[in-house]
């Protein structure tokens, strides 16, 4: 038997959920390695993360749903998301409150960590 979420978790996640299956409601960052990838492998990467759900207690132990890895052409990557203040100056001071947090998704190479 698992232990239940706390509210705020389960908000946190699922519009962690929405905004990385969609790319919608945020700002998706990709680092220097990641962009220098050919046009293609990067379209299949982003598809990837979009897909992921291969959340278990050792990679989301908060229940989140804000960290991920996923290979690409035998490449390993990372993705995470972080959340912010509107201004993006300090973290979000509700990150269950879309009307008061920017949402930020990562996607990098394991060595860009």
């Amino acid at each position: 038997m698992t232990e239940a979420s706390p509210p705020a978790a389960d908000a946190i996640r699922s519009l962690n959920d929405d905004f990385r299956r969609t790319f919608a409601g945020g700002v998706v960052l990709l680092t220097a390695g990641v962009d220098a990838l050919p046009r293609n492998v990067r379209r299949s990467l982003l598809n990837r993360v979009r897909e992921f759900e291969a959340f278990t207690p050792d990679n989301d132990p908060h229940r989140e749903h804000d960290f991920g890895a996923v290979e690409e052409n035998g490449v390993r990557f990372f993705w995470k998301i972080d959340t912010y203040d509107l201004e993006m100056t300090a973290h979000s001071p509700d990150p269950s409150d879309p009307s008061v947090t920017t949402r930020v998704l990562t996607i990098m190479l394991v060595e860009e960590y």
